[in-house]
């Protein structure tokens, strides 16, 4: 589970303008359709072809909760991806991403000034460009520390030093601890 990654997509799920679809055949008609035949789905989905075309008729209708997971994921995965790329497009240029964490935050500074890290809960709105580089490292698929490290940075920035106004010495927010993270654009 990836905490930064999975709050990233929820954030983007949210400008979503039609409900995702809620029930096990609804939702495997619309990944044989997305993936264009019944195969690459049972595939995808690590169950037989003969299942996915019992759920795609109606004759099954409750999967079990690991196969309802997987089926869920994978339709919230690919539902409204123009509406998806506009959110993300628009939050990346104007609008930037708020980031409402608990968590053990702190920073390192020259011998004498440091602020230890504690527990604080902070609402930070981010610049556009942590929202782009956070996207765009989440794409790619690194590590849920790299994307830590970029949030760390636009808090370093936004919250610490106040967008240069003060804290010019500072060098390394850590950001550990997370008990609580959200996103939203």
């Amino acid at each position: 589970m990836s905490l930064f990654g999975d709050g990233l997509d929820t954030a983007v799920q949210k400008a979503f303008t039609r409900p995702v679809p809620k029930s096990a055949p609804a939702q495997m008609r619309y990944l044989v359709k997305q993936l264009k035949g019944t195969r690459p789905v049972a595939q995808m989905l690590r169950i037989s072809q003969r299942t996915v075309e019992r759920y795609v008729k109606g004759q099954l209708k409750k999967p079990r909760p690991d196969l309802a997971a997987r089926l869920e994921r994978e339709v919230k995965k690919r539902w409204q991806p123009q509406i998806r790329a506009k959110a993300k497009e628009r939050a990346a240029t104007t609008g930037g991403i708020v980031i409402d964490t608990r968590a053990r935050l702190g920073y390192t500074a020259p011998i004498g000034t440091t602020d230890d890290a504690r527990i604080r809960h902070l609402t930070v709105a981010l610049p556009p460009q942590y929202a782009a580089r956070l996207f765009e490292a989440r794409e790619q698929g690194v590590a849920e520390q790299r994307l830590r490290e970029i949030a760390a940075e636009g808090i370093k920035e936004v919250y610490y030093q106040d967008n240069g106004r003060r804290a010019g010495q500072l060098e390394e927010v850590r950001f550990t601890d997370i008990e609580h993270l959200e996103f939203d654009l």
